[in-house]
């Protein structure tokens, strides 16, 4: 638990880590008060938030709690997040669950992917012995997605779903779905060493870029639809789109010992967020969402899209240090701007909406504690401990398992590290017979 100082949001002090954490531990406290499954305890309401919250924000949500128990230190919600997160793995370990079928599409997989993939890299606990690994899961993630690559239409692709029985977006390809597969495949790469990964990363960074998802000015576009050939690019843009490939290309940095072309991609991606700040002169480095913010026409989805941004700026500080001077200017400003408008309620804590207004704009959310959330934590990520790479990443069973050591710099593997046959020996037991031939496959012939 964190000490009993209390810091009200609007009151955040950018230039002391505790008051940082005490703000962080009061927007975690209004977040997690949304959801109530593990007190219901069943399995259609654990791990799961009410509507008109979709399930992709669940996985989404775990993540920022994640981060939250990471950068602050306070482990007072990882049993919930283990038990949120080992109860969606679904029959074959891959969240392919039947239940979620009339929604489920790519980018919804995508994010509980990113979830189980920062429990991977901080050796969180995963104490079932009937489950994987969290590296095993997310691989098997990964199989199923390259499976549903489209080489028949626009030259490849993933769609944004993935059931035909939800028709909706079933033609359309978009970035953040893409994005997702390119930001896994690169984690995947620098996590196990494996180069089909990074392979696999190039081609989704390739299709992007000649599709025209990302422009010459590394601007990510939402998508395109198949029945077009991909020509019809839709110029709206998210926030999100923007953090998940810039993440990816950091990660590639990193993994590539500083390679210049990922070093232009990731610096690109991370200029051109600027469009997603600043809406007003009198707002200067405050982040909005400007598809939908301004014009009131955010959806419920949409109110949670500035956090991901957050997370994955601060973690492209992480991994390519010359990012750090602008993230810091711009995560530094909104947080300020975030936790004046965490000042709502009748404890004055409750977060709205639009952070560029000086307070609380009346609009209260789960998708509005969670982007507070993920932008003040952000700023311990500069001082924290990277993620673990191939080579520091263990099955950890409890948290007295945990390792002590921690890297002191993220840096890649060497070309010459090969993946651990000991861990793969261990893991494939996990493996379903079908994912088990899928990955061989994708070894040797990819």
């Amino acid at each position: 638990m964190l000490a009993a100082t209390f810091v009200a949001p609007k009151d955040l002090d950018v230039n002391d880590p505790g008051s940082i954490k005490s703000v962080a531990s009061t927007i975690a406290y209004g977040t997690m008060s949304y959801y109530t499954g593990n007190i219901t305890n069943t399995p259609d309401t654990i791990a799961i938030f009410p509507q008109p919250h979709y399930w992709w924000q669940a996985g989404a949500c775990w993540g920022a709690i994640l981060d939250y128990s990471h950068y602050t230190g306070d482990t007072s919600y990882d049993d919930v997040v283990t038990q949120a997160l080992l109860s969606q793995v679904g029959p074959e370990f891959n969240f392919m669950d039947s239940r979620y079928a009339g929604s489920e599409g790519n980018d919804d997989q995508a994010f509980w992917a990113f979830s189980i993939l920062e429990a991977a890299e901080r050796n969180f606990p995963q104490p079932d012995d009937d489950i994987p690994p969290w590296l095993q899961i997310a691989e098997n993630i990964w199989n199923t997605m390259i499976l549903r690559w489209d080489d028949t239409t626009c030259g490849g692709g993933l769609h944004w779903q993935i059931y035909p029985s939800n028709p909706n977006g079933l033609d359309y390809k978009n970035a953040v779905s893409n994005g997702g597969l390119f930001q896994m495949s690169a984690r995947l790469a620098r996590a196990t060493a494996n180069e089909t990964y990074l392979r696999w990363a190039e081609r989704v960074w390739d299709w992007s870029w000649n599709v025209g998802f990302i422009d010459k000015n590394f601007n990510v576009f939402d998508g395109a639809s198949s029945t077009q050939s991909c020509r019809d690019i839709n110029p709206v843009s998210f926030s999100y789109s923007q953090g998940i490939y810039m993440y990816g290309a950091a990660i590639l940095f990193n993994y590539t010992d500083g390679d210049d072309t990922w070093a232009e991609r990731t610096n690109g991606l991370l200029q051109a967020s600027r469009s997603y700040f600043s809406p007003f002169p009198n707002s200067t480095n405050i982040m909005f969402e400007h598809a939908c913010e301004e014009t009131n026409t955010c959806n419920t989805d949409m109110k949670s899209f500035k956090g991901y941004l957050s997370r994955f700026m601060a973690a492209t500080a992480q991994m390519m240090p010359s990012a750090l001077h602008d993230v810091k200017e711009l995560l530094t400003t909104s947080a300020i701007a975030a936790g004046k408008a965490c000042s709502g309620g009748g404890n004055g804590t409750v977060c709205g909406e639009k952070w560029y207004v000086g307070g609380y704009d009346g609009n209260p959310g789960l998708g509005q504690q969670m982007t507070a959330l993920e932008t003040v934590q952000a700023l311990l990520a500069f001082d924290a401990q990277p993620p673990f790479k191939y080579g520091e990443i263990k099955h950890v069973k409890n948290k007295d398992e945990a390792p002590s050591d921690s890297p002191t710099a993220a840096s890649s593997p060497s070309t010459t590290q090969q993946p651990d046959s000991t861990v793969r020996a261990i893991t494939a037991s996990y493996i379903p017979a079908l994912m088990v031939s899928i990955s061989l496959i994708l070894v040797t012939c990819v």
